[in-house]
């Protein structure tokens, strides 16, 4: 506080005038704006802040809103993280008041600062009147709906770039047969981390209508029933013919095939490779993955070299690869993870911070490798969704080395059962240094803090 108190009286004072952007978190702001004016003003970030306090100091007669209204042609919105919450009605309110107090916007990046606090609005069933502007040509948002999605390309017709995180792709309740084309925009960016059952009849129609596309991104697990993969002739034929000004096409798609009783052949990785040649696609990567006891496919391709932060569903056919950007990764199989894997896991994913397995299938070789995993720069490890091997195989000192771990998920009982019952120590230099424990109990034995003293 002392700091903040001596930039605002030793320092902006001497630089105010010459300021064209500023950031603020909401401890600060007041002292920060309220301090001196600032004319040159045009770029404003307000970071970590309550929904219930931005939306106050945005309805109140303050100047915050004498700024936004005046000035502000570039936003950015960031709102504290609420771990869980289905509330969107204030966060959505928030983003409407936006729109309608700031004539000058052009670009707002609404709560997309940081990826794991991308808390989404929802917005589709707001009056058409409540989403309007003549000005905003770029916006990132997450959003609840695929509704949300069609909603805000329907009113905010002057966007060139829109980059939107989608929490749910399902059947839409609205505007499910427009057809108007979008010739305004030209840059797109769609994500989605839970599998989509209706890719074909809401996905690929709002794309057709992007005629002037140049930069197209889909980050997008699908689920099809009695179909086949994704695959380079799909998307061509599909989605890449009707976008003849295409420059750029970045995307990781995985395709969760569900054939029940009928039998359709699913391509091998070869043929999902060679579908990609000959189509303007530069590098590919792929690979599949078959359960024939249920008749189920996975299938799993992306753009080279992989510019997403997050990696999902990697399963036991994975082919390798580097993938330097990823931060997040998801594993799950309903085939045993095995050490040959994990050996992987730091080679191809150097930087990796987050780690979920799901796989409850116990390990068939547990003769581990006398060469030690080490993740580096792993923060978070979830393992609820677990067979207790994989504990042993990922907590273990002797299997792998975790020195940054902070943050640790696990059923209480796979805990249990690799320390037995807390007397012994092969879990206590991995988890040295964790200061958040999630277990499905409150249990605490007598010796529990000897494993998590920080916890």
């Amino acid at each position: 506080k002392n700091v903040l108190l001596r930039i605002c009286e030793k320092i902006l004072p001497r630089i105010h005038h010459q300021l064209n952007e500023l950031i603020v978190e909401q401890n600060s702001m007041e002292h920060i704006l309220f301090t001196v004016d600032y004319p040159q003003l045009c770029s404003l970030s307000l970071v970590n802040f309550q929904e219930e306090i931005l939306f106050q100091y945005l309805t109140d007669d303050s100047i915050l809103h004498h700024i936004l209204t005046e000035q502000i042609i570039d936003l950015n919105i960031d709102v504290s993280y609420q771990p869980e919450s289905e509330e969107y009605e204030t966060l959505s309110n928030i983003f409407v008041l936006i729109l309608s107090m700031c004539p000058r916007l052009i670009n707002l990046n609404f709560c997309q600062l940081f990826p794991d606090r991308k808390t989404p609005i929802c917005i589709y069933k707001f009056p058409s009147t409540s989403c309007i502007s003549s000005t905003l040509t770029k916006l990132k948002v997450n959003v609840v709906k695929f509704d949300d999605c069609l909603y805000l390309v329907r009113h905010l017709k002057y966007l060139s770039t829109l980059i939107i995180d989608v929490k749910e792709i399902s059947l839409c309740l609205s505007d499910r047969n427009n057809k108007e084309k979008l010739p305004e925009l030209k840059c797109f960016s769609l994500t989605s981390m839970e599998f989509a059952s209706h890719y074909n009849d809401q996905i690929i129609p709002l794309l057709r209508r992007m005629i002037n596309l140049k930069e197209l991104t889909l980050f997008l697990a699908v689920l099809k029933r009695y179909s086949t993969y994704i695959d380079g002739i799909q998307l061509h034929d599909q989605i890449l013919t009707y976008m003849p000004q295409l420059d750029k096409f970045r995307f990781s798609i995985n395709t969760l095939v569900v054939n029940g009783r009928i039998k359709i052949d699913l391509p091998s990785n070869e043929d999902v490779q060679h579908s990609f040649i000959g189509k303007g696609y530069e590098q590919v990567g792929s690979y599949v993955h078959i359960r024939l006891e249920d008749n189920i496919g996975m299938s799993h391709v992306y753009s080279l070299p992989y510019q997403f932060q997050y990696f999902l569903h990697l399963n036991n056919s994975f082919q390798g690869h580097m993938f330097d950007t990823v931060r997040r990764l998801t594993m799950s199989d309903g085939r045993p993870f095995e050490y040959n894997l994990f050996i992987l896991i730091p080679q191809c994913f150097p930087l990796l911070k987050e780690l979920h397995v799901i796989n409850y299938q116990p390990q068939k070789n547990k003769q581990h490798s006398s060469i030690l995993i080490i993740l580096s720069h792993l923060i978070l490890l979830n393992l609820v969704e677990t067979h207790a091997d994989y504990a042993e195989q990922l907590l273990f000192d002797k299997n792998t080395h975790l020195p940054c771990l902070l943050d640790l998920c696990i059923e209480y009982k796979s805990l249990a059962m690799i320390t037995n019952n807390f007397t012994n120590n092969p879990i206590r230099r991995n988890c040295a240094k964790i200061k958040k424990l999630d277990v499905d109990t409150l249990l605490r034995p007598k010796n529990f803090h000897e494993y998590f003293p920080l916890v």
